[in-house]
């Protein structure tokens, strides 16, 4: 007998919110807070605002696909529901932790499931040098801007910017440069999620940039830092055979 309790979001979407009111009718709802799962209808958007609004309290997350592209979400389906959820394999993700410094010398912290990146503000292209564990790799990259993500961000942005699919169950981070001009031979590095990556903006009066993670953006960046932080995390439910791994791996053979 199934006993976990089930509570169903959605997106401000209309098909997301009829999905929404036909779920509520076949199955029975409980308030968020008193739910073991959330069952999140939306996009990709969708589910990783549901992944930091109930970060804190571990409840188990499963999406169905309401949206566009849909890569960590289930397929949609009204039909046997709560067998999809007990046979449903389990795939932890931990988030990133940033750091930001601004221009004015104001701290700001957040975290990231996908990615964050720096990135130029203007028309005038960013100069960043990038240490890892405060040892200095490249003292000036002249580029659009930086992208740092996990495993599980790996294939959204960073796959666009032709950087390399991580395995979710490798304990990598892939550093990647958006539109590098110098060195252009540069395409990047993967690294291992134990380290600290810093990236930092120069001639930031000449060459503002920000911060975008997720859903946090700071402008006039001056420097940040980015940890993976393994004291938070999600549990993210995939049914049977169709598992973020494989997906990942499914990704790579996309022509």
């Amino acid at each position: 007998m199934f006993e976990k309790k089930i509570s169903f979001i959605s997106s401000k979407d209309s098909l997301a919110k009829k999905s929404l009111k036909q779920l509520k009718k076949k199955y029975k709802n409980f308030k968020p807070e008193d739910a073991d799962i959330i069952i999140a209808l939306g996009g990709d958007g969708t589910i990783l605002e549901t992944f930091h609004k109930f970060l804190q309290e571990r409840k188990l997350i499963y999406g169905m696909n309401r949206g566009h592209v849909g890569f960590l979400m289930n397929q949609y389906s009204e039909e046997s529901l709560i067998s999809r959820i007990e046979q449903a394999n389990s795939t932890r993700l931990y988030p990133l932790k940033i750091r930001t410094f601004d221009v004015s010398g104001n701290i700001k912290e957040c975290l990231a499931f996908n990615d964050v990146s720096l990135i130029r503000k203007t028309r005038q292209i960013a100069k960043i040098s990038i240490k890892i564990n405060n040892i200095e790799k490249i003292k000036n990259l002249l580029c659009d801007g930086c992208l740092i993500s996990t495993p599980a961000g790996s294939t959204a942005y960073n796959l666009s910017l032709r950087g390399p699919v991580v395995p979710v169950g490798a304990e990598l981070l892939a550093l990647t440069p958006i539109s590098p001009y110098r060195p252009r031979r540069w395409r990047g590095a993967l690294l291992p999620n134990s380290v600290k990556i810093t990236l930092t903006a120069l001639e930031t009066k000449k060459r503002p940039v920000r911060a975008e993670a997720d859903f946090f953006e700071v402008n006039d960046i001056k420097k940040i830092e980015v940890t993976l932080d393994k004291k938070n995390y999600i549990n993210l439910l995939f049914d049977k055979g169709h598992d973020l791994e494989e997906r990942i791996i499914n990704e790579q053979f996309i022509y």
